[in-house]
């Protein structure tokens, strides 16, 4: 084992990891379904303060390029759903949310900084991975430059 074992692997330029999930609402969400669209994909958790300053942000953008083919999904790593069901609907998200677990964060290199976001193109293929706090406008930058492409 690698000293940087740690880290998550990056799945820059790989094929997204498929995953099946029920939403909060009980709603099937299938990452393959959503081919076509930009994704966000953002694990957080609700104990973790960068993820709820992200939250909100990522809201707005559902909001603005949503119909530019922008799908914001949340990944919630807590191990209970009432948490999660509270913080969701306190900070008025727009977007779905699934609760993960420990073998979808395996399926995604190791989801072991929270919060952890993937910019997935519209054949399904990671193009941007960001490990904890992020400046925003980077991701915002990036996903700009994905909703431009076809």
């Amino acid at each position: 084992m690698s000293p940087c074992a740690s880290v998550a692997e990056s799945l820059v330029n790989k094929k997204a990891p498929a995953f099946v999930r029920k939403t909060l609402g009980g709603k099937p969400l299938s990452l393959t379904g959503l081919r076509g669209k930009v994704l966000l994909l953002n694990f957080w958790a609700t104990w973790c303060a960068p993820c709820q300053i992200e939250m909100p942000v990522f809201a707005a953008w559902q909001r603005q390029y949503g119909a530019q083919g922008l799908q914001i999904v949340g990944i919630s790593m807590d191990d209970g759903a009432e948490p999660v069901r509270s913080l969701v609907t306190r900070l008025k998200l727009n977007y779905p949310v699934a609760m993960g677990d420990a073998l979808l964060g395996e399926h995604y290199g190791g989801v072991l900084g929270l919060p952890m976001t993937y910019l997935i193109d519209r054949n399904g293929t990671v193009r941007a991975q960001f490990q904890g706090e992020t400046d925003v406008k980077e991701i915002e930058r990036q996903l700009k430059l994905l909703l431009s492409q076809p």
